[in-house]
């Protein structure tokens, strides 16, 4: 008999090693090898090539090429629709990856009745859930379209025959990392499964145009679970990001071969299923405390939205030898550059007291024009001064104090102006007279550096 050969495989990165090794030389994480049978070649002589040859496709001339499908159709859910570039295109292939309980499966379930209303042929296809599970959670949502078909399998054969025979127009998939796919030896969610089971299922993406979503789980770090060869395979990637306990999510797309990267999408999570914000800055500002320190509200822009924010900070004598620098929603190697400046330039003694920041709401904001608006709610918590209530702020902040230009002035203008507020602090970059007189209801201050910046927000 002979010897069954096995490696060993990192589940990370899809390193592998003839014997097991405790760290991955390549992506350089720990406990991550696991053993795997070695998959023999199947090609082993030229007539299986040549037989392969003349089954597979011919290389054509991009002009002969005349059947071209690119017509968007909707998914009911225009926030959904922002963040995909208007829509899905038919043999696409999109992955929808986020922590545990944050709403996926609620989502893919909400887009499938309104795409089954929508005279699509959708197949549900669960490796997790029973029919019984997925039926209790779709009558919470009111899901009850004779379009919408369950299938609970995680068999990839069993899944393409059913696909062959049921002819679907959108193909839901929960999850990759329950699939199977028994010609390899190995179990679902190890990284040759997860290879091989996206690959079947974008193939069948593409040559029989099916639109097919697909659910990945996320790491610990929050990066998809198995290799980064999932995210280059797929059209699409989509992340669903907000606090568990929160009722806010932000829908991302992190990858969009159809369109923008930089849009974003809100949602609320209530009693019935994910509830689409059209006005989110209303929303998240609407319980901002009057005439209390360390509270601003700032303006920022996601694609092509402006949203309002409300930005609170706490800045107090440290009882430790080290002070604590804690963030919520923002990236902590900016604020301690922010600090660096509000010390060098300002001379703000805050090097003896904690600091710590927050946006409120549980979202997670990237974009350098918040950069003014926490460093002017540490500078009003440290000296204990209240900003106005009816101003609002936005610029980057330049490591000599100066403040840089942002994008999308006019509309970050039009948005303080619809919802009421006097005044608004820009870069002096940005400033041009036409705004003022486009823009009467509003004050329109410029200010070029961040003492400049203080004083006009805190008076001192």
């Amino acid at each position: 008999m002979a010897k069954i050969k096995t490696k060993y495989v990192c589940q990370n990165c899809g390193y592998e090693n003839p014997k097991w090794l405790g760290k991955c030389p390549e992506c350089l994480q720990w406990n991550t090898f696991v053993e795997e049978l070695e998959e023999k070649s199947v090609i082993k002589n030229h007539t299986k090539v040549s037989s392969l040859l003349n089954n597979s496709s011919k290389p054509v001339s991009i002009g002969s090429i005349t059947s071209i499908n690119d017509e968007r159709f909707s998914t009911s859910i225009p926030e959904l629709d922002r963040v995909l570039g208007g829509g899905l295109i038919p043999g696409t292939m999109v992955l929808v990856g986020g922590d545990p309980g944050i709403g996926k499966s609620t989502l893919l379930l909400q887009v499938s009745n309104n795409l089954a209303n929508s005279r699509k042929k959708v197949l549900y296809i669960s490796g997790e859930e029973s029919e019984n599970q997925i039926k209790n959670r779709a009558k919470r949502l009111d899901v009850d379209s004779e379009n919408l078909y369950i299938y609970t399998e995680n068999n990839l054969s069993l899944i393409e025959a059913q696909v062959d025979e049921f002819k679907p127009d959108i193909i839901i998939v929960d999850s990759v990392q329950t699939m199977l796919n028994p010609e390899i030896n190995s179990a679902p969610g190890t990284v040759s499964q997860i290879k091989e089971v996206t690959s079947k299922f974008m193939k069948i993406s593409k040559t029989k145009d099916i639109t097919s979503f697909i659910v990945g789980h996320v790491t610990k770090e929050g990066s998809l679970a198995g290799p980064k060869l999932l995210e280059h395979m797929v059209d699409t990637v989509l992340y669903f990001e907000g606090e568990r306990y929160n009722t806010y999510r932000l829908l991302r797309a992190v990858k969009n071969r159809f369109g923008s990267t930089n849009e974003l999408g809100v949602f609320e999570m209530k009693s019935k299923g994910l509830v689409e914000l059209e006005n989110p800055s209303k929303v998240l500002i609407s319980e901002k405390p009057k005439d209390v320190s360390g509270s601003v509200i700032v303006s920022t822009v996601e694609g092509t939205r402006s949203m309002l924010l409300e930005l609170q900070s706490l800045v107090a004598p440290t009882n430790f030898g080290y002070p604590r620098r804690t963030t919520t929603g923002v990236d902590s190697n900016r604020v301690a550059l922010i600090l660096a400046v509000l010390e060098k330039v300002v001379g703000m003694q805050i090097q003896n007291h904690d600091v710590f920041i927050n946006i409120v709401g549980g979202l997670k904001i990237n974009e350098p024009s918040m950069d003014l608006g926490i460093a002017l709610s540490i500078a009003s918590s440290f000296r204990n001064i209240a900003i106005s209530s009816d101003v609002v702020v936005t610029g980057e902040l330049g490591l000599t104090g100066e403040i840089r230009t942002v994008s999308f002035i006019e509309k970050r203008i039009i948005e303080c102006q619809k919802l009421g507020f006097k005044k608004i602090i820009i870069p002096k970059g940005n400033y041009l007279k036409e705004l003022e007189k486009e823009y009467s209801d509003i004050t329109i201050v410029p200010i070029s550096n961040l003492r400049q910046a203080i004083f006009e927000a805190l008076g001192k």
